[in-house]
């Protein structure tokens, strides 16, 4: 019997989805369009009919349109038609998703508007930046989560990735309306889908990943993690990522602008896929990368994707995505083997993990990575470490239950493929291979 199985809804959700009237039906049947949604946005922020700082005009006017600043139509289209003709997106699924794709536009205007009135935020100095990146479910985010009780380090909250601007100064952090506001937003797919919280909880407060940041030009692992966009999935492994990155540094010189002496420990899986991208945009950036057994990985990160898509979709396909993830990560890390052996990395530090060392002795891993970025780790901060530790067993919402066996895929062969990946960063199996 398989591991996964979709979950009984809340019965407000199968109500919404069964077609009874309620306004968010309402809401979710109008046209996922970029007209239809730059224009929704544009009333909502007030700039209908303005013809004033180039808000007035129409197409993507206002929302950083003209020039290089188209960078996010493209993919915006490619995602729209994707969601449309692909996603099977339930009422409640489309409902999210208008949502969550208007403040995207909402907070791009408002970005936009900012650097206008304040253009020095683009000299803003993001200086030597931790980058922890790995697959997703190799130990990111509790790694992420012991850097952020080093009180030297900045971790950028939700609230803080989903609505940057405009800049709040420290003694007004956080800003009460704008947790509430991402709250609202991050917290939605768990009451759609309670088993979330024990795989990956979300809210405002909690640090949040730099893939949200990527959103705001729609080059992002967001909408592959949440849809099945099989033609969005292709476009976006063939772009060029620059912009994605480009945005990310944007929406950080805006964090720290009423900020000094600001160092940022940031966190996402998806730098694993961009990490020459990523240097390029931060030629100082500090890299850890994490690593887990891929079939361990495979396992883990389909549950989740699955778990996030049922939130969307009554159609979750397990081997379909056991099959994506297979190939996207064994491409993956097999380029992280190139460029290891090329030594193309090389300059800013790159420090490596591995999530069974973890497992066993968290602060001397801790350790290892201090020494690797160059920092001291204090008593006092290695102390505030293992509290938070003490305060977050692993498994304490429930534990994430997963097998390999799920994905239909054959374990040997798998095994066979990543093989060297594994080989080269000395990374033990975790699902047995009979």
């Amino acid at each position: 019997m398989p591991t996964w199985q979709p979950e009984p809804r809340p019965a407000w959700v199968e109500a919404v989805n069964a077609g009874d009237v309620y306004p968010i039906a309402e809401v979710a049947a109008r046209p996922l369009t970029r007209d239809a949604l730059l224009a929704e946005a544009r009333a909502t922020l007030g700039l209908v009919g303005t013809g004033t700082d180039g808000f007035g005009g129409g197409g993507t006017d206002g929302f950083g349109g003209g020039g290089s600043g188209d960078d996010f139509v493209e993919p915006l289209d490619v995602l729209l038609d994707a969601l449309e003709r692909e996603a099977e997106l339930t009422v409640v699924g489309r409902w999210l998703t208008r949502r969550f794709l208007l403040r995207l536009l909402e907070v791009r205007a408002h970005t936009v508007a900012y650097v206008r009135a304040d253009p020095g935020v683009r000299d803003e100095v993001i200086a030597a930046p931790v980058f922890v990146a790995g697959a997703p479910r190799t130990g990111t985010t509790i790694l992420h989560a012991l850097v952020a009780q080093d009180p030297r380090f900045r971790v950028p909250e939700g609230w803080e990735l989903l609505r940057p601007v405009p800049p709040v100064a420290p003694t007004a952090f956080p800003d009460p309306g704008r947790v509430a506001l991402a709250d609202r937003e991050l917290r939605g797919m768990a009451s759609v889908t309670s088993r979330l919280d024990t795989i990956h909880a979300y809210s405002g407060r909690m640090h949040k990943e730099c893939v949200s940041s990527m959103s705001f030009v729609f080059r992002s692992e967001e909408f592959t993690a949440r849809y099945h966009v099989p033609s969005y999935v292709k476009w976006l492994a063939d772009c060029d990522m620059t912009p994605a990155y480009e945005w990310h540094r944007l929406v950080l010189q805006v964090l720290q602008r009423r900020w000094r002496d600001v160092h940022w420990a940031l966190k996402s899986p998806v730098h694993l896929h961009s990490l020459t991208t990523l240097r390029a945009v931060f030629p100082d950036a500090r890299v850890v990368i994490t690593h887990r057994d891929p079939l361990a990985v495979l396992g883990s990160v389909t549950s989740l994707v699955a778990t996030l898509r049922w939130a969307h979709s009554d159609t979750v396909d397990l081997t379909e995505l056991g099959r994506y993830h297979a190939d996207l990560y064994h491409g993956t890390l097999d380029r992280l083997v190139d460029l290891d052996e090329r030594g193309a990395l090389a300059g800013a530090p790159v420090v490596h993990t591995r999530y069974d060392a973890f497992l066993e002795d968290p602060v001397r891993v801790l350790h290892d990575v201090y020494d690797g970025i160059g920092v001291a780790l204090p008593v006092d901060t290695e102390a505030a470490m293992r509290a938070h530790l003490d305060a977050h067993p692993q498994g304490a919402l429930g534990g994430h239950a997963w097998s390999f066996d799920d994905l239909g895929l054959d374990p040997v062969a798998e095994r066979a493929r990543f093989a060297r990946y594994q080989a080269r960063f000395d990374v033990p199996d975790e699902v047995p291979v009979s």
